[in-house]
């Protein structure tokens, strides 16, 4: 939902008379062109189809392939995880294995390009240390994205394991100031994106 927002794919239903906040807003289809990604045209197509539309908390259910709703059947993603992990096969950062588990084999990926990971480690690491801006609207705003989900799927602390205590504390204390935004007031200031933001307000709520 995020990347579809910043792509300028979908945008929040217009503020009536009576403000409404972020989740109890509708998403709809600002621009039908396809981003040539295949998960997010998929999730495109499925918000472009959808009668009535759905919330930002709605459709993160559907799209994340992790829940299951028998009324709305057609609008879920399938193997959402698996076609991650495939794509991510295809870029070289991930590779397949197959592991026996006493009576079943499971298909694996294990990680075989750690220099990718560790970009994306220190890409968090500087934008809560060296390049800190303590300002929202500077802040480059998939890295914002990144760091606040990673916090709440509590994968954060991964990425900060390599950090002095003071660096650490220090991140995580910002970690905290980022936390304590209220969604509603960021996503009314000049520049900001309410599909962003609605999508923490439903991630970090």
């Amino acid at each position: 939902m995020i990347e579809l927002g910043l792509r300028s794919r979908i945008e929040l239903q217009r503020q009536g008379m009576r403000r409404r906040g972020l989740l109890s807003r509708k998403v709809e289809v600002k621009d039908a062109r396809q981003t040539g990604d295949v998960l997010l045209d998929e999730a495109l197509k499925h918000i472009k189809e959808s009668e009535p539309t759905n919330t930002i908390q709605n459709w993160i259910e559907l799209l994340s392939g992790e829940t299951w709703n028998p009324l709305k059947l057609r609008y879920q993603l399938r193997n959402v995880r698996e076609r991650l992990a495939k794509n991510l096969v295809e870029k070289g950062v991930l590779t397949t294995e197959k592991q026996n588990f006493l009576l079943f084999d499971m298909t694996t990926h294990p990680l075989v390009n750690p220099e990718a990971k560790q970009r994306i480690i220190k890409k968090v690491q500087d934008a809560l240390l060296s390049r800190w801006v303590n300002d929202t609207q500077r802040f480059d705003k998939r890295i914002l994205a990144l760091v606040l989900l990673a916090h709440a799927s509590d994968v954060l602390d991964n990425a900060l394991t390599s950090l002095s205590d003071d660096e650490y504390e220090l991140a995580m204390k910002r970690v905290r100031e980022l936390l304590d935004l209220d969604p509603d007031v960021e996503a009314q200031k000049p520049g900001a994106n309410e599909v962003l933001w609605a999508s923490i307000a439903a991630f970090v709520k």
